[in-house]
């Protein structure tokens, strides 16, 4: 199916797409990579009257480190964070920027724009849980800064006011010592995640110090469970409190019944993938070299 009739607009400039963005209106929908967008304009999922083009705005697609922190372009395609020094840095960044879709989808799209697409299945979203990100966001009102966890506030739908765009992304570096795993079960490459899971923790000894669970496609919105997390932290890791972790944060999902799989299909698969995610943490603490992958089917 083609897409409805849309006039075109090349954005120069954020203040640029912002003016455009704030004068035509809800008719209007913002283009960064388009794999998702361009997908639903396609099915008549969206019909846009006018699209304005992001791609070409300046200083919105570095990668850098500012001290402690990593600060990521919300222009910044899904290829380049996974070849970036911060991937080399945190495997498990490579973990989700090598899984997502296939080559030319990895090429194209952005972690901008995922992340305003609001959907549940996006891999961005549930990593970025894992380091309790900030969304630096810019509007007609200005710059503000929203936590990852108040992005979301229905499947498709942000919190993002009219004619705002997200910017940057920003995160702290974890400590020495800390390690994190993101893993996906999936149909196939290009397909988005039948189910995914990712760990970010932190050992003294062998006393969790500091953990952060997260679950995708589980559920309208990430899935995060402190329930889940307090049965870790300042506790040995042992196969028993892992089960008891895996098994609170999946009953803290939701995950819906599709031609991906069943309910209960889904949390079996979601509980393998919590403690498959919590082994290769463990073992990237203990500084192994672990190369993370996608499971498909």
């Amino acid at each position: 199916m083609y897409p409805a009739p849309f006039h075109y607009h090349r954005a120069d400039s954020l203040q640029d797409a912002i003016s455009l963005l704030s004068d035509l209106g809800d008719t209007a929908r913002a283009l960064a990579g388009g794999q998702t967008l361009l997908v639903w304009m396609k099915l008549r999922f969206d019909e846009p009257r006018h699209l304005v083009d992001l791609a070409r705005i300046p200083g919105l697609s570095e990668i850098r480190r500012e001290g402690d922190e990593v600060c990521i372009g919300a222009l910044a395609t899904h290829a380049e964070i996974a070849a970036s020094a911060i991937a080399d840095a945190l495997p498990v960044v490579r973990d989700c920027g090598t899984g997502i879709a296939d080559t030319q989808v990895r090429n194209r799209g952005t972690i901008g724009g995922a992340l305003g697409s609001a959907d549940p299945s996006c891999d961005w979203p549930t990593l970025l849980h894992l380091f309790d990100a900030t969304l630096t966001c810019t509007g007609p009102e200005g710059t503000r800064t929203i936590p990852v966890s108040e992005l979301v506030e229905d499947i498709y739908t942000t919190t993002l006011k009219p004619a705002e765009l997200i910017t940057e992304i920003r995160f702290r570096m974890p400590p020495a010592g800390s390690g994190g795993s993101y893993t996906a079960f999936k149909r196939c490459a290009p397909a988005y995640p039948t189910a995914s899971a990712g760990v970010q923790l932190a050992l003294d000894g062998d006393v969790c110090s500091h953990i952060r669970m997260a679950l995708g496609s589980a559920g309208l919105t990430t899935v995060t469970s402190k329930e889940a997390e307090t049965v870790l932290l300042g506790n040995p890791l042992t196969e028993t409190n892992i089960d008891k972790a895996a098994e609170a944060i999946v009953c803290a999902a939701d995950p819906v019944p599709d031609q991906r799989g069943s309910e209960d299909f889904k949390r079996a698969v979601l509980r393998t993938l919590v403690k498959r995610a919590v082994d290769i943490a463990v073992r990237r603490c203990h500084g192994e070299t672990i190369k993370g992958h996608h499971e498909y089917v």
